[in-house]
């Protein structure tokens, strides 16, 4: 018999000693305390470039990319800073909050008005000029 095993005998056996059954019911109940809301982490990913300006396009190419293979990157919290300066951190991307509640995912600083995600977003704004991203 394929089930005529020592295992499943001493699973039998438990199941009987603390009173379970066979009905398929869990001996272990649902957790008393309620679970943990999810909790938002930062990854810090390092690399070099020649320059200020290059750091920040190679670090908005990263983070994109980032979150086109995992959709739990959260653009809007991406940030750049020097490697052993992490206090001196500056957003990456807009963030500026629409009417509707969505976020712009523009890069930070960016002239013209706001957008939604995706193609075709909803915009918003007045037009904002160069280095004013607020919305």
């Amino acid at each position: 018999m394929r089930d005529n095993t020592s295992p499943h005998w001493r699973q039998r056996r438990a199941l009987g000693a603390l009173g379970g059954s066979r009905d398929g019911r869990s001996l272990i109940g649902p957790p008393r305390r309620p679970t943990r809301p999810r909790r938002f982490f930062t990854v810090h990913l390092g690399f070099t470039a020649p320059d200020v300006a290059e750091a920040r396009e190679l670090a908005v190419a990263y983070a994109e990319a980032l979150s086109l293979l995992r959709v739990e990157v959260a653009l809007g919290a991406a940030a750049l800073s020097p490697a052993d300066a992490w206090q001196r951190a500056e957003r990456l991307f807009c963030g500026a909050v629409g009417p509707d509640g969505e976020r712009c995912v523009d890069v930070a600083g960016h002239p013209g008005f706001h957008h939604a995600p995706g193609p075709g977003g909803l915009g918003w704004g007045d037009g904002d000029g160069p280095g004013r991203a607020d919305g």
